[in-house]
């Protein structure tokens, strides 16, 4: 996976302990006793706090976390260094050593946050007994668990780029750069469709904005279907923040050269952000289902910790999946063809102009898309099936009407993203391919992230009401201003 001539670098040596040959078979015996001593010892601290409820506790929920990083901690370094002691081979390929020094950052900036939200946690607990529950509620502590993961992950991230970067001499790739094509329009056109796509960028923004404002403002919307959505609109922001600004500036400037870094930055949270709205549709079609098909126990399922846990582990699944995009891409030879047929740096694209191997790329493209396209489409195509099947039960068309009232507006936004999705990989054009590529991206880029704001506000009521309450304290607001001048 990696030619010859990308780096002179293929593995490193590890120097190991200081320790003499003759002292080898002691000290493997001692770090073996250790990492066992280690590994049981903190699962079975897991073990307890998981069966006695007198630990489900906030701290005994920081502790049982606090373990297992423990016992991630001592398996990033420990096994491997018991396998060089025991048969001498201490090499160890360019890719293990950046995925080994990816999560000793990982567990090492863990350790630092969960030590730091169990003091917290103590200081609430000494300094607030009384209110003690009310603040470190279940809500807040899984929010400080998943930041503290989403955070060392971001910090391992930025290492292992920068470390792969160093990694690339000048005689790696002849490219240093890319020429991003852009879209398939004539150049007395550009003037026109820079003025569209502007208008188009800022509508999403600030129709985005608006639906995120609107649901921190109103308490009625202080529900999980616009918890998700909230969450929906602030990744929609960012999936066309990605693209649209950069293909602006290529339309009003005519440079489309973009550097390598930006090139691979631009990729990694195009991937990230794809797979974030993929999520959390998932999570907003289940949220419906519970809501119709369980509606007795709906704030018993859908409770505060589970909303934010389906949050949080949607960005940490698409962080992981752009991560393993962008580690195996920055391993990969360009040669002297720097053009990319589109307006941003597309993966595929990517690929097609790599003179190395990509064979292994390709099948983690298929693998990983499989499981964040497709699974989460299967989830969402049988939670409306129990959806129907429970709304065809109802006896009244006011109980009908009123159930699809519920799920219609995200149901709307499944059918354009998915249905753009599925005509773009599933149905390609044999005849202009790439132009018609080109325009479904741009149709689940720029359209859809435009239009989820109108489809919530226009088929919501309570959206409505949302609006029209922020627009009557609006006018109020400048009436009183108006007065007092």
């Amino acid at each position: 996976m990696r030619p010859e001539n990308q780096s002179s670098v293929s593995h490193f040596l590890l120097r190991g302990l200081p320790i003499w040959p003759e002292q080898q078979g002691a000290f493997f015996a001692l770090f073996l006793g250790m990492y066992l001593t280690t590994v049981l010892g903190n699962l079975l601290l897991i073990l307890l706090i998981r069966l006695d409820t007198r630990l489900h506790t906030p701290m005994y929920f920081f502790l049982s976390h606090l373990a297992f990083s423990d016992i991630s901690l001592s398996s990033v370094t420990v096994p491997r260094m018991l396998m060089d002691m025991q048969t001498q081979d201490q090499s160890i390929p360019y890719a293990g050593c950046v995925t080994q020094m990816y999560f000793f950052i990982v567990f090492n900036a863990l350790d630092n946050f969960l030590l730091t939200s169990m003091a917290y946690d103590r200081y609430v607990a000494i300094c607030h007994p009384l209110h003690y529950m009310t603040i470190m509620r279940e809500g807040l502590c899984i929010l400080l668990v998943t930041g503290s993961w989403l955070l060392s992950c971001a910090c391992a991230l930025s290492h292992t780029l920068l470390f792969a970067q160093l990694m690339r001499p000048e005689n790696q790739s002849s490219v240093s750069h890319f020429l991003l094509r852009g879209l398939p329009i004539r150049p007395e056109q550009q003037g026109a469709f820079f003025a569209l796509f502007l208008a188009m960028y800022l509508t999403t923004v600030l129709g985005n904005l608006l639906l995120i404002l609107l649901i921190r403002l109103d308490a009625r919307l202080h529900t999980p279907m616009y918890f998700f959505l909230s969450h929906l609109a602030c990744s929609d922001i960012c999936f066309s923040s990605v693209t649209v600004p950069k293909m602006l500036v290529n339309m009003q400037t005519q440079d489309q050269s973009i550097p390598y870094a930006g090139c691979v930055a631009q990729m990694y949270f195009f991937i990230v952000f794809t797979g974030l709205d993929n999520f959390l549709l998932t999570s907003m079609a289940y949220d419906r289902y519970v809501a119709i098909c369980h509606p007795l126990h709906y704030m018993t399922i859908m409770r505060e910790g589970l909303c934010i846990l389906l949050v949080t582990g949607s960005w940490l699944l698409s962080c992981v999946c752009a991560l393993s995009h962008t580690l195996l891409l920055t391993q990969l030879s360009f040669c002297d063809d720097n053009t990319i047929p589109h307006f941003f740096c597309d993966l595929g694209a990517l690929l097609k102009l790599s003179c190395s191997d990509t064979s292994f790329n390709e099948l983690l493209i298929f693998t990983l898309g499989l499981a964040g396209v497709t699974l989460p489409l299967i989830c969402i195509l049988i939670s409306y099936g129990r959806i129907g099947a429970t709304i065809l039960k109802v006896p009244s068309t006011k109980g009908i009407c009123k159930a699809l009232s519920t799920c219609g507006s995200h149901l709307t936004v499944v059918s354009v993203y998915y249905g753009t999705i599925i005509w773009l990989y599933f149905f390609p054009s044999s005849n202009n391919s790439n132009d018609n590529n080109i325009i479904a991206t741009v149709m689940y880029t720029v359209v859809t992230p435009m239009l989820n704001p109108f489809i919530y506000s226009l088929r919501n009521r309570d959206m409505k009401g949302a609006l029209e309450k922020l627009i009557n304290r609006a006018i109020v607001l400048c009436h009183d201003i108006r007065s007092s001048l």
